[in-house]
């Protein structure tokens, strides 16, 4: 039984009534690519779009919102996220299509919408195959691989705010850049739509195999990591100035950057988020004292620190 002081329970007496799940404690490290870091304090699945809609209308102002996706480009630091944490389920992860556009949910896995856009006939979203995350992010990132570009193909999202209201934007609206769009941070994005072109399956299949050789060789996609951890500076390849630096195969703790690709950081088998974190932040010193570029992390950094403050929320992890 979890413990009468934890706060979750009250906290969930102060959240509206929904028709999808509250679950207080919900321990999150073995569903990250990290495996690692502390609890939700409250996982909040919605059961629709009406239903996020309805919680984000009735949340108290003062209840922090987390939103996460398939964490593969996430690290939950070790001692959870407070407050409500919300993770898009199966109502969200529709993917058909029309003519050569492709309409997802925000939960939709960017490599399955790269696989439908194949079976339909669609060429032009072959890159999402090499980006290991949800549609949601992938929008809210402008995320990118082998030479495109989310906004290269986007024709339009559609963003839910903290009020629960929906808005559809125009690629136009997004003002993207590389890896960042400046619509509100606390937007949640719940569809999308994307412009292909109409080719040859089989040319399709070919591209797709391509990029999946590709990444396996390239990266160290058989280890406990994150993907790319820090974004290209202007002019440079974060992973040049990082092998400059001397920190390809640098330690700390548990956590290490990876032989294979040096802007990976990898769990290698005891590591906490601390240790990640931590190293991390040396590889971005030693950057910075070489090369004078200051680099900035790529991957979401979520959650709090495990501190005699916050230990209850840490030790829950176990509980049942």
């Amino acid at each position: 039984m979890m413990a009468a002081e934890h706060p979750a329970p009250d906290l969930i007496d102060q959240l509206p009534g929904v028709r999808g799940s509250y679950e207080p404690f919900a321990v999150l490290a073995p569903t990250t690519w990290f495996r690692v870091g502390g609890p939700a304090e409250v996982l909040y699945t919605p059961a629709d779009t009406e239903d996020l809609a309805m919680f984000l209308r009735g949340k108290p102002d003062n209840i922090s919102v987390t939103i996460i996706g398939l964490t593969s480009n996430l690290l939950i630091r070790d001692g959870g996220i407070p407050g409500v944490t919300i993770k898009l389920g199966r109502a969200f992860n529709t993917i058909e299509a029309g003519g050569t556009t492709v309409r997802c949910g925000g939960s939709a896995v960017d490599a399955n919408v790269a696989k439908a856009a194949r079976n339909m006939g669609i060429a032009g979203l072959e890159f999402l195959t090499g980006i290991p995350g949800t549609i949601g992010g992938a929008v809210r990132m402008n995320a990118g691989a082998y030479g495109r570009e989310i906004q290269d193909i986007l024709i339009s999202a559609t963003a839910m705010d903290n009020t629960g209201t929906l808005h559809k934007l125009s690629r136009e609206d997004f003002g993207f850049s590389y890896r960042h769009c400046t619509t509100p941070p606390d937007w949640i994005f719940i569809g999308a739509e994307f412009k292909g072109i109409e080719s040859d399956t089989e040319k399709i299949t070919d591209r797709i195999r391509e990029i999946r050789a590709e990444r396996e060789d390239a990266q160290p996609v058989q280890s406990r990591t994150g993907g790319s951890t820090f974004a290209n500076p202007p002019e440079a390849k974060a992973w040049e100035l990082i092998d400059r630096a001397g920190c390809r195969g640098l330690i700390r703790g548990g956590a290490a950057v990876s032989e294979k690709h040096c802007n990976f950081l990898i769990n290698t088998g005891t590591a906490t988020a601390s240790d990640l974190e931590g190293l991390g932040d040396e590889v971005r010193r030693r950057v910075f004292e070489v090369s004078g570029v200051p680099l900035t992390w790529e991957i979401r950094l979520v959650g709090v620190a495990a501190t005699d403050d916050n230990a209850p929320l840490a030790r829950a992890e176990g509980a049942a």
